[in-house]
């Protein structure tokens, strides 16, 4: 099999399952102690957790904090409920559902329309009522880089938290100086089930689950030292990769443009993470390539909207029709993808769009 779905989870790092293995715990283990706990066994299992905290922060700005959450979903829940307050929260119109559906449950909604490069607007016209500004860095089914300076500047200047969904470049880019930063560990060759949220000091937020307040007293519930140092681990390794893992990306890049010449770029070439190749060919019956393609792990679209059987919202936000959207596919790839594997792919990939007289 060839595995080219990286936006939708990514290989485990070895560091990051080696780092783990001491929490895993059992019988006759001092690593399955409860970080809460007051003995020795606790303490150690909370200096492993300190640890990871310590190596996640790294690639955050200076001046916040990390708090552990069982994902980045729980991450923009936190934030975007924990800030609360009167007013609407303003997001663009290509966020994940995390953001989109939990702002909308949480209140009155300002949509931030794209370009049709997938470019937020930068633009608060109308936006006068906003608490919270919430815009992805990099997008997860077309890859594009956000102006988050600007919107980081803007948000300042409207004296609202800037809210950035990171879990596409965490480990990949230096993140903007946002108030609130969301990420999730399976996206950089982390474990799944643990994520965090960087929190600016002197943001006020306020605990959205009771239970114990484990996490400064913002999440409630028993945290896991594995998890977490694989994360830890997974954090420090993508800080001291990221320059050869651009590198090697954009080599894949520049192959797999070349191999797929004839189809049709969905967003912006230049403001885009190359690990992110979203295309289309007009006509293309997806269902039936992801079958003939069975041995290729790729995507039509977001894998947390992949069942829903409506096309992207983010596409038809970048001005694509259903059709157009409906025959888009996503290949992801990165630190472990080899050239063969892109070479391989493209080909098969190919032959079974001809295949369908295309």
């Amino acid at each position: 099999m060839i595995y080219l779905d990286y936006q939708a989870t990514t290989p485990l790092a070895p560091e990051a399952r080696e780092a783990m293995l001491r929490w895993l715990g059992g019988p006759g283990s001092d690593g399955f102690g409860n970080p809460s706990s007051p003995h020795r066994m606790g303490r150690m299992a909370r200096a492993a957790v300190e640890l990871a905290r310590e190596q996640v922060a790294a690639l955050m700005p200076a001046g916040g904090r990390v708090i552990f959450t069982g994902g980045a979903t729980e991450a923009l829940n936190l934030a975007i409920r924990g800030t609360g307050g009167e007013g609407a929260v303003a997001c663009s119109s290509i966020e994940h559902s995390a953001v989109g559906d939990t702002a909308r449950a949480a209140g009155a909604v300002h949509v931030i329309r794209v370009t049709d490069e997938g470019l937020s607007a930068l633009s608060c016209d109308g936006f006068e009522d906003a608490r919270l500004i919430a815009v992805m860095h990099v997008n997860n089914e077309i890859g594009t880089v956000q102006p988050m300076e600007e919107w980081a500047q803007a948000a300042q200047d409207k004296g609202v938290p800037f809210l950035c969904d990171a879990v596409q470049s965490y480990g990949r880019f230096e993140l903007p100086k946002a108030d609130l930063i969301a990420i999730s560990a399976h996206k950089f060759h982390g474990p799944k089930g643990i994520g965090a949220l960087w929190v600016r000091d002197g943001v006020a937020l306020s605990e959205v689950q009771t239970g114990g307040g484990q996490e400064s007293g913002l999440r409630s519930g028993t945290l896991s030292p594995a998890l977490i140092a694989g994360m830890g681990a997974a954090a420090a390794l993508s800080g001291e990769r990221m320059e050869a893992d651009r590198a090697h990306v954009e080599m894949l890049w520049a192959r797999a443009r070349e191999l797929f010449a004839h189809w049709t770029l969905n967003g912006s070439a230049e403001h885009r993470w190359h690990g992110n190749l979203n295309i289309r060919r007009d006509g293309l019956d997806v269902a039936r390539l992801m079958s003939d393609c069975r041995e290729i792990m790729f995507s039509a679209g977001s894998a947390c909207a992949s069942g829903s059987g409506r096309p992207s919202h983010v596409l038809k936000a970048i001005g694509l029709t259903d059709a157009e959207a409906r025959s888009s596919i996503r290949l992801g790839f990165g630190r472990y993808t080899t050239l063969g594997e892109i070479e391989e792919a493209a080909a098969r990939i190919n032959a079974a769009a001809e295949a369908q007289g295309l």
